[in-house]
């Protein structure tokens, strides 16, 4: 279907270790605005150089494969797209309207770039009203010009903050990868920098390290001490924390959602409701790592 449609997924494009767990459940990250990343962060498995022409059709292309798969919550991430100059934000906002446009009760999870701190960029997502707006943070500030050259730590922090400035009706979401060098003190001072501006769900998972040109593993982390930042997260305040090895943004991306968007459900009537839920439910069980 995504060939059909000349789409990407994350899923192959940053070598996820949860693909064969996702794709034989008939779930995918879906990637706009091409295949071809414009940074070069020191952990990621996508092709780096000149970005992609953008293709009108692909907001569409998105929707109907969404629709088509059944999907009531639906994960969209891009590659950086310093190129363009509103930084693809506008894509974002055009795949979010047709995917609301083909079902309105459907849950749409955007994983944006920093779009450079810019903050028309992030009023324009917002504007298309996302149920969920993840930025991942992906380490601590003292790791992130060896991991992530081109974006800052602070900057990461801004652009969340200006969710909520925006539209506080939107969650906010971010992400840590374990196992860079970091230290437990860093680890939990970074969960406070996030929770400090609002965001209100974190996931942490271990790095694993892509290909032998990226960045080593420092430590592999006991799944006990992920257990431990889970509950230091919860106890923080976040309405949802998902920590483990082989945790990633998006997965179990559904269990965010019926954990949060109680405040959805109350717009529908009882009947509307049930079958919302049922829905959801459904596609937990069927697609444990969900887009």
């Amino acid at each position: 279907m995504m060939r059909s449609k000349n789409l990407h997924t994350v899923c192959e494009s940053a070598r996820c270790p949860n693909l064969p767990e996702c794709w034989s459940k008939k779930t995918a990250t879906f990637m706009i605005l091409g295949d071809t990343c414009t940074r070069s962060c020191g952990f990621c498995a996508i092709k780096v150089g000149r970005g992609l022409t953008v293709n009108p059709d692909e907001p569409s292309d998105v929707a109907k494969v969404a629709a088509d798969l059944g999907l009531k919550h639906i994960v969209v991430t891009s590659v950086a797209r310093d190129d363009l100059a509103d930084q693809g934000s506008t894509q974002f906002a055009l795949t979010i309207k047709e995917l609301h446009k083909e079902n309105p009760f459907c849950i749409v999870e955007v994983l944006v770039p920093d779009f450079k701190g810019n903050r028309e960029c992030v009023e324009t997502v917002c504007e298309a009203k996302p149920e969920i707006f993840n930025h991942n943070i992906e380490t601590v500030e003292r790791l992130h010009t060896m991991v992530r050259p081109q974006a800052k730590y602070n900057r990461t922090l801004s652009v969340l903050g200006m969710v909520k400035e925006i539209d506080a009706a939107i969650y906010t979401k971010s992400g840590i990868m374990l196992g860079l060098g970091e230290t437990q003190e860093e680890v939990v001072q970074t969960l406070e920098d996030l929770r400090e501006i609002g965001v209100d769900a974190v996931t942490i998972g271990q790095y694993l390290r892509p290909t032998m040109r990226h960045l080593p593993v420092v430590e592999y982390i006991h799944p006990s001490i992920f257990k431990e930042y889970e509950k230091i997260g919860a106890d923080m305040g976040f309405a949802f924390v998902a920590s483990g090895p082989f945790v990633r943004s998006s997965y179990n991306a559904v269990e965010f959602s019926k954990k949060v968007m109680g405040d959805r459900l109350a717009q529908l009537d009882e009947y509307e409701r049930a079958k919302f839920v049922q829905d959801l439910e459904d596609q937990a069980e069927q697609h444990p790592a969900t887009a």
